[in-house]
């Protein structure tokens, strides 16, 4: 149950008044009151009036689901991911290398669009590796390209180019749960081959046949597909964010498939 103490008594055990964590996060008092709501962010303590309060520990949690949310998760979801989650330290660790790399990301951004300016001003030509350095939209082009053939992007570029923004979102958001369901499959040391494992496996597996004919999804294709979620940090992200061991355990419940022929 939530304390009912006086105000002194809620401001020495949540000193964060819900009008000042609104203010500092750039959100409004009613997201809060909303997130308390729903069970996502509850009030650490309510004083006189209801006024709801908060202690450390809830500013933390606050700063995590800002941050998940800029990726993209709904709110279900990040309730999931941080009920699933004890190691704050751990996770926020994984959001520290993501948000170092869109930090250089967005610098070059900067720096490209600044050199943009410049050159249209002095009446320069346009150099076409300085205007879109930090634009890149195909990173894992070459990659593709090296192992599946030199056709094997274009098409799937052209799948992703096929869909409607309701489809993609739809693609999007099972990516997002697949990651979930890794995080838990490593938090309950389910082994790769379990019902669990098998369950997840096979999940990735339809998830990335609608993109890739399915004669091409080799059981060769998907082992080498996972390998590429721990080996490439750029991969390993994609999933990581849900939960620390989430992409070693969806590589190896993938294995045990790829093992057993799909």
């Amino acid at each position: 149950m939530r304390d009912s103490t006086d105000t002194a008594g809620a401001a020495a055990k949540a000193p964060h008044g819900i009008a000042e964590v609104a203010r500092s996060a750039g959100v409004s008092s009613r997201t809060l009151r909303h997130y308390d709501a729903i069970g996502l962010l509850p009030a650490t303590a309510v004083g006189d009036g209801g006024l709801r309060r908060y202690d450390d520990r809830a500013l933390v949690r606050l700063q995590r689901i800002l941050l998940l949310r800029g990726l993209g998760l709904g709110l279900p979801e990040i309730r999931r991911v941080l009920d699933g989650e004890q190691d704050d330290v751990t996770a926020l660790t994984a959001h520290v290398a993501w948000l170092e790399r869109e930090r250089d990301r967005l610098a070059r951004q900067l720096a490209a669009v600044r050199t943009t300016i410049t050159r249209i001003e002095k009446g320069e030509d346009m150099n076409a590796t300085d205007t879109f350095d930090g634009f890149d939209q195909t990173r894992f082009k070459q990659e593709v390209e090296e192992r599946w053939g030199a056709d094997a992007w274009d098409r799937a570029a052209r799948w992703w180019e096929s869909k409607d923004a309701g489809a993609k979102e739809a693609f999007q958001a099972e990516q997002r749960a697949i990651a979930h369901d890794a995080a838990a499959l490593a938090a309950s040391g389910a082994a790769p081959a379990s019902d669990a494992g098998t369950a997840l496996a096979r999940r990735q597996f339809a998830w990335l046949a609608q993109a890739t004919p399915p004669a091409e999804l080799t059981a060769d294709r998907f082992r080498t597909l996972a390998d590429m979620y721990v080996q490439d940090e750029r991969f390993t992200h994609a999933y990581e964010w849900a939960g620390a061991g989430a992409a070693r355990a969806l590589r190896d419940a993938m294995h045990a498939l790829a093992d057993r022929g799909l």
